[in-house]
């Protein structure tokens, strides 16, 4: 994650502890702050838990291609309970609720119970349309710190890529139920080409139903998303996207309006967001920005090392885009035993990712401060999780890289191509 909000705009967010290695004397008093960690890559993983694989809707773009029926093999109400307990002691940061739809399951508030017992940090990851307001006095009763439910665009535009006519207005509902409660909830958005234009929309959705966070998320070809790329943006698409999402936080902070505004999935943001410091001439702020950026390491203490993922059976993950690789089991080891086994050869990799890097990534300068991005991407796009982010929108001369540098790649057969829709738009778009 990038912290628009707390990078751009010197705001305060509870977030800031793990993710920059800073936290002010008012953010320590809120309950369940984080701490700061020793350094980034010893922080223990943020872990996402896809508690059952039903859901109510059929989005296109689902990484678990989830439908509205019953699977088999979920872990049980007991096996859950022994999980959230062996995350406890594992030490994780918080602990994310998601799905498929996490509200279907039934026994959602026995688990998230438990875990508030033993004073874990949880959150909800949601499509919205399951929080009437009972619903939404249950998720503020039992503490989660944050509920984020999913939008895909305005009206037909989120019906369209959520499979289900009204999906948006319910989900509205479910926004307006947690604000209702005092329930801090966000918007979690995936950019396409369909909606990217309409940010605008998006940014005044935030401000009109008083949403406290969002997080942009940058599509990756995972799940039923694997067929969507001709719905990515193109590189300058992207750039026009985060100029917009750049602009309108720096709205909301100068108008006094506190919002807590991210991108995720494309840790290109980050150098991306310190080249635009750079010509504004805000040159201190951008030095300040690159110290921070840098600390947090991007992609290279991300997936695998500060982020997890467990899915409906129970198999560990490095992210929830890594379904296609399983780490282990959590029914034949703890989470922890698995999470710091380096045997597997992936695991190996993002653990020690810049050893392993190629390409483009080898010789940008800023990689200590965007770390090769996702790994998964690249494993998706071209089979290997050393290769280049192709989602990179840099170009070689804002990296640092010379024509000599790229005949030097070129040389020893690592001048991986940028697939052709993430450079010209589609016509039928």
């Amino acid at each position: 994650m990038i912290g628009i909000s707390a990078l751009y705009c010197d705001t305060e967010n509870e977030g800031d502890a793990i993710r920059y290695g800073k936290q002010s004397h008012g953010m320590k008093q809120r309950p369940h702050a984080h701490t700061v960690p020793k350094s980034a890559r010893e922080r223990r993983p943020v872990t996402a838990w896809n508690i059952t694989r039903t859901c109510n809707l059929k989005c296109i773009h689902c990484y678990t291609d989830s439908e509205e029926k019953a699977y088999q093999g979920e872990l049980t109400t007991e096996e859950g309970k022994q999980l959230i307990t062996d995350l406890k002691e594992f030490g994780i940061p918080a602990l994310l609720f998601s799905g498929g739809e996490p509200l279907v399951r039934k026994d959602i508030w026995e688990l998230a119970e438990h875990a508030s017992k033993l004073g874990m940090r949880c959150t909800l990851s949601t499509n919205g349309t399951q929080i009437d307001e009972a619903v939404a006095r249950k998720i503020k009763d039992l503490g989660f710190t944050y509920v984020g439910i999913s939008l895909d665009g305005i009206g037909e535009i989120n019906d369209h890529f959520r499979g289900k006519e009204g999906a948006f207005k319910r989900a509205v509902k479910g926004f307006k139920n947690c604000v209702a409660v005092g329930q801090r909830v966000g918007l979690r958005l995936t950019l396409t080409r369909h909606n990217y234009e309409n940010l605008h929309q998006i940014f005044d959705f935030i401000e009109a139903e008083e949403i406290q966070r969002a997080c942009f998320y940058h599509l990756v070809y995972s799940g039923r998303g694997e067929g969507l790329a001709d719905e990515d943006l193109t590189h300058e698409e992207t750039r026009n996207a985060m100029n917009i999402i750049l602009d309108r936080t720096q709205d909301f902070h100068k108008r006094g309006l506190h919002k807590d505004i991210l991108t995720v999935d494309n840790h290109v943001d980050g150098p991306y967001m310190y080249l635009k410091l750079l010509e504004q001439g805000r040159d201190e702020k951008a030095r300040e920005v690159k110290k921070m950026l840098e600390w947090n390491g991007g992609g290279r203490y991300s997936s695998g090392v500060s982020f997890g993922d467990i899915d409906f059976h129970g198999n560990v993950h490095a992210d929830q885009f890594w379904m296609h690789h399983s780490l282990g089991n959590v029914r034949d080891r703890k989470f922890g035993d698995i999470w710091l086994d380096e045997s597997d050869p992936v695991m190996k990799i993002l653990k020690n990712r810049l050893d392993y890097l190629k390409g483009k990534c080898t010789k940008c300068k800023f990689l200590n401060m965007c770390g090769g991005a996702l790994r998964v991407r690249a494993d998706l796009v071209f089979n290997d999780p050393c290769a280049p982010d192709p989602a990179c929108y840099l170009t070689d001369e804002e990296c640092g890289i010379t024509p000599a540098m790229r005949a030097e790649l070129k040389a020893k057969g690592e001048d991986f191509p940028v697939p052709e829709h993430l450079l010209t738009k589609s016509t039928t778009a």
